[in-house]
C-alpha cells in the first residue's frame, strides 16, 4: 500500500471522526435547549399560578413567541415543548443520554412519543412507577446503536408490552378516529392528509410502491405518441382553430386529414414556384407540399415521425401520480404501462397461533411497525395467503420455522429473522430486498442460515468484487444473527437482529 494512499485513507477517516464529533456536540447543544425549554414551561406555571384564568392567552403567547424567535412553526415549537417538558420530568436516563450527545433529537421524540402508554398506564395506577425506567432502559439500548425510524418501530413494541393489554383496547378507540383532510400549500399545491389503521397505511405505501417501480421498468414500453405541444414547420404557421369559420380552408380535405397544424400560403401560384419556396426553407422536400382547393400547405416535416415524451418522473412522483389515478379512476389509465393490475399490497403480522385460534387475545405483530389488534390479524389470516409457523426462544428470538423444502424453509426462516434490510439503519422489507450470501459462494461460502442476510439493492451492491477495493464495503455475520459491516476505512459497524416482542 502506497503511503500516498495511506495519507488518503487518513484524510477520509479524520473528516469521519470530526464529523461524529460534530453531530454530539450538536445533540449536546440540543439537549441544553430543551432544558431550557423545560425551565420556561416552570415560569409559565408560575404566571398560570398567578392567572389562574388566562391560561390559554398565557400559553399562546408563550409559544407565539418562542416561534417567531427561532423562526419555527406554531406546531413544531408546541412539539419541542411538549418533548422538553416530558424529557424532564419522566425520562431523566434518557435525559443525560441525550446531553452527553449519544442519542440525537430525533431519538429523543421517538422515545418520548412511544412512551406515551406507559406514562399513563402508570398515572392511572395500572403499572408499577418503576415500569418507566424499564421502559427508558430498554429505549436506550435501541436508541444508542439505531437509527430514529427503527428505534420508533421497536419502542412501540416495548411499550405496548409494558402497558399490557391496554394496546387492544387503544388500538380499538383509535380506530374511530379516522379521517381524510386537506389543506393547501404554496405554487398551487395541496396537502391530503389521511389518518387511518396502520396496517392499511403500510399496505397502500407498499402497493404504491411497487406499481411505481413496475411503470419505470416498464415505461419504455409504452405506445408512441405525439406530444399535443408538438410545434408546426414555419414561423408563421396557421391552426385550424385560428380559421374564421366561414374560410374555405376549414373544409379542406387534405388539410383536415393531416391534422389541425400546417402552414399555409396565401394567393395563386403554380406548383412549381410553391416547391421552390418551400425548399428554400430547410427540412421540407417535396413530400411535404399538399395542394388543396383552400390554397398550398406545407407540413411539418417531422409530422410522420413518432414522438415519445420522456418520463422522467422520479418514483414519489410516480407514487403521486399512482395515488390521484387510483383514486379517481379506480385502476392505473393505460397510459401506466403493463401489469399493473397484478401488483398486490404485502403486509407481514406476526400472531401467536393460540391468538390465531381464538383462544386469546394477546396483540399481534405489524412488522418492522408495531402490535396490530388480534381481531385485524384473523381478519387478514382469513383473507388467504400464506403463513409461517414460528418458533420463539424465551427472549423474543425466531430459531426455526416449519419446513416445507430445504431451500424455502431457509427463505422462510431469513424473512422472518430479518424483517427489512440489515444494513445499519435500513428500513427496506424483506420482501423487497435481495438475501446475499455474507461470505460470498465463490469464495466457499455455505448456503445457510448463519451466513445469509437480506440486503437491499442500494446497500447489496456496496459489497460487489466490481467496485474497487478501496471502496467495497465487506459484511459477515456473528454468532446470533448479528451482521458486522466493515466500511472501506476500516471502520465496524453492527446490525444487530431485529428483536420480536413477546405479549404475556
Amino acid at each position: 500500500m502506497t503511503s500516498l494512499h495511506i495519507d488518503d485513507i487518513e484524510q477520509r477517516q479524520a473528516l469521519l471522526d470530526a464529523w461524529v464529533a460534530k453531530r454530539r456536540q450538536i445533540a449536546s447543544l440540543e439537549a441544553q435547549a430543551s432544558t431550557l425549554l423545560a425551565e420556561r414551561v416552570r415560569v409559565f406555571d408560575d404566571d398560570v399560578r398567578e392567572h389562574p384564568h388566562h391560561r390559554d392567552a398565557i400559553h399562546r403567547s408563550m409559544i407565539a413567541e418562542y416561534s417567531a424567535a427561532g423562526h419555527l412553526s406554531k406546531g413544531g415549537t408546541e412539539y419541542a415543548f411538549a418533548d422538553a417538558l416530558f424529557l424532564d420530568a419522566d425520562h431523566p436516563a434518557v435525559r443525560e443520554s441525550f446531553r452527553r450527545g449519544d442519542i440525537t433529537a430525533a431519538h429523543v421524540r421517538e422515545i418520548v412519543r412511544a412512551g406515551a402508554i406507559v406514562r399513563q398506564a402508570v398515572r392511572d395506577g395500572r403499572v408499577d412507577a418503576a415500569t418507566l425506567g424499564l421502559y427508558d432502559t430498554a429505549a436506550l439500548v435501541v436508541a444508542e446503536r439505531d437509527s430514529p425510524m427503527r428505534t420508533r418501530a421497536l419502542l412501540r413494541q416495548i411499550a405496548a408490552a409494558l402497558a399490557g393489554e391496554t394496546v387492544n383496547e387503544r388500538h380499538r378507540r383509535a380506530a374511530g378516529e379516522r379521517t381524510v383532510t386537506m389543506r393547501s400549500l404554496d405554487d398551487g399545491l395541496a396537502m391530503i392528509q389521511v389518518v387511518l389503521p396502520e396496517y392499511l397505511a403500510a399496505a397502500i405505501i407498499d402497493r404504491l410502491t411497487a406499481l411505481a417501480q413496475q411503470l419505470i421498468a416498464t415505461r419504455d414500453d409504452a405506445d408512441p405518441v405525439r406530444p399535443s405541444g408538438a410545434r408546426d414547420f414555419g414561423p408563421d404557421a396557421i391552426f385550424l382553430t385560428d380559421l374564421m369559420p366561414d374560410d374555405p380552408r376549414r373544409d379542406d380535405e387534405i388539410l383536415n386529414e393531416h391534422g389541425t397544424r400546417c402552414r399555409a400560403e396565401d394567393g395563386a401560384h403554380d406548383g412549381a414556384g410553391h416547391k421552390a419556396h418551400h425548399r428554400a426553407q430547410p427540412g421540407v422536400g417535396e413530400e411535404h407540399i399538399i395542394h388543396g382547393e383552400g390554397g398550398t400547405f406545407a407540413l411539418d416535416p417531422s409530422f410522420d415521425i413518432e414522438h415519445v415524451p420522456s418520463d422522467e418522473r422520479t418514483i414519489d412522483q410516480v407514487r403521486a401520480d399512482l395515488l390521484a389515478d387510483l383514486l379517481l379512476a379506480s385502476d392505473p389509465s393505460a397510459a401506466c404501462g403493463t401489469g399493473l393490475e397484478g401488483i398486490k399490497a404485502r403486509v407481514q403480522v406476526t400472531i401467536a397461533a393460540s391468538t390465531l385460534a381464538g383462544a386469546d387475545d394477546r396483540p399481534a405483530q405489524l412488522d418492522g411497525v408495531g402490535p396490530l389488534h388480534p381481531d385485524i390479524a384473523r381478519s387478514i389470516a382469513g383473507l388467504g395467503g400464506s403463513w409461517s409457523r414460528l418458533f420463539l426462544d424465551r427472549t423474543g428470538m425466531v430459531t426455526s420455522t416449519d419446513t416445507y423444502s430445504p431451500t424455502e424453509a431457509m427463505r422462510r426462516h431469513l424473512r422472518a429473522r430479518d424483517q427489512h434490510c440489515r444494513f445499519p439503519g435500513c428500513r427496506v422489507p424483506v420482501h423487497r430486498c435481495q438475501i446475499d450470501h455474507n461470505h460470498d459462494h465463490a469464495k466457499g461460502g455455505r448456503t445457510s442460515n448463519d451466513n445469509l442476510a437480506h440486503f437491499c439493492t442500494g446497500h447489496h451492491v456496496l459489497k460487489h468484487p466490481d467496485i474497487p477495493d478501496r471502496f467495497r464495503w465487506s459484511a459477515r455475520q456473528l454468532p446470533g444473527g448479528d451482521i458486522e459491516w466493515i466500511s472501506p476505512l476500516g471502520r465496524v459497524y453492527t446490525d444487530a437482529v431485529p428483536r420480536r416482542v413477546m405479549f404475556v
